[in-house]
């Protein structure tokens, strides 16, 4: 029998990666629905490619567009546009819903495909930043599983071997060091755009890019690391391997570490997931593993590994992730949004690279002791979201705009 899948950003780096893995087993997966963001010619391509049975595009502008690229496209499915359409989508009778809509776009998708007997395979770290303990508390009362699609926490989920979170002394997850990995501080906060895009092992979208360049990506992930797997913020740290590996680390409590390792590409963790979504337990750590031709980890070909400390003076970003999650409360919310509003400014050329950190840092102290409380529900946090945002752009215009 088929996994039926739901795919929330098609179009998208991870989706990408997804749909690869999916169209080498077609006799094991069938894609009920594909959502998109306002590509409408690519969503359509996609749609054919999988053979879905219903398309949605986020831009509500965007319905006959999709429409006219559907039919184009030879297909006859059902199709539309907007929140009604992206939820519509959502709620298609599924197994596995892969949600990888980026940004705070993906909020409301991801939290509605929460639903008994569906696993969640999750790729949008917003939903756990912004809204983590609301999303896993209400994940665990529905009895879904959700299956870490980062390569850093897909890496964790299989190290852990299926051990409990009390055995766990510290976990690791490891960044590359993006492009700025050797450059000097004065170098990093001059950076311009086109260089900041330059990831040294992946191709990825404009944000999440930045993210690596500046590490935030990186404290992202960390403070999702806390909510998927209860680990305290203590026992979360960063290794910079350039090589990009190993994925993540496990050291347990009587002295053994445990690696997740694989060569750099998305579509491993993805086959990973798709493969615990042909029915095994999460639990368990057992799943009937997907046979690929993906790229293999030859280690005599590398030779040699580095491991080092990041640099939390060059990438203050991470410092700031760190700092957010042992605050608590909503302060993880208001660190994304204003991460978000300085990401696109600095794509803007409004504010040099150095400045992003500035902007977080700014609007996260002005909150600091506002939102003691964690967000108990995807409302309440994008409450704080959007009232971070409007800090934080109000400072570039009245602040940032005028140095």
């Amino acid at each position: 029998m088929k996994t039926r899948i739901v795919l929330l950003g098609a179009t998208g780096s991870v989706g990408s990666s997804a749909v690869d893995v999916i169209m080498r087993h077609p006799e094991r997966f069938q894609v009920e629905a594909v959502v998109g963001g306002s590509n409408v010619r690519q969503l359509a391509a996609v749609a054919q490619q999988v053979g879905a049975r219903f398309a949605a595009v986020a831009d509500s502008n965007k319905g006959d567009a999709l429409k006219t690229a559907l039919a184009d496209a030879g297909l006859t499915i059902e199709s539309g546009a907007g929140d009604a359409a992206v939820n519509a989508a959502v709620d298609v009778d599924c197994d596995l819903v892969v949600a990888a809509i980026a940004g705070t776009a993906g909020l409301r998708p991801t939290y509605r495909a929460i639903r008994p007997g569906r696993r969640i395979a999750l790729a949008n770290k917003e939903t756990l930043v912004c809204a983590g303990a609301a999303f896993m508390r209400d994940a665990h009362a529905a009895g879904v599983e959700i299956l870490p699609l980062d390569s850093e926490h897909n890496a964790l989920l299989q190290a852990m071997g299926g051990a409990h979170a009390d055995d766990v002394e510290e976990m690791t997850l490891t960044a590359s060091g993006g492009p700025f990995l050797n450059w000097t501080k004065d170098a990093i906060a001059a950076a311009t755009p086109e260089q900041a895009l330059k990831h040294p092992n992946y191709a990825m979208g404009a944000k999440i890019s930045i993210d690596s360049a500046s590490m935030m990506n990186k404290g992202l992930e960390i403070i999702e690391a806390h909510y998927l797997f209860g680990i305290e913020h203590t026992r979360l740290q960063v290794l910079v391997h350039p090589q990009q590996l190993v994925h993540g680390l496990v050291s347990f409590r009587d002295g053994s570490v445990t690696a997740g390792m694989a060569a750099p590409d998305m579509r491993i963790p993805v086959a990973h997931c798709l493969s615990l979504g042909l029915g095994d337990s999460l639990d368990s750590g057992s799943g009937e593993r997907l046979k690929t031709t993906l790229p293999r980890l030859d280690l005599a070909a590398v030779g040699r590994m580095e491991f080092f400390k990041p640099d939390m003076e060059r990438f203050p970003a991470l410092a700031l992730a760190f700092g957010a999650l042992s605050a608590g409360g909503g302060l993880p919310t208001v660190l994304n949004a204003a991460n978000e509003v300085a990401v696109e400014a600095f794509l803007a050329r409004r504010i040099g690279f150095g400045q992003i950190a500035m902007v977080v840092e700014e609007t996260c102290s002005a909150f600091a002791g506002k939102v003691n409380r964690s967000p108990e529900s995807i409302d309440t946090a994008l409450e704080i979201d959007m009232l971070a945002r409007q800090w934080a752009s109000n400072q570039l215009t009245h602040r940032f705009a005028a140095a």
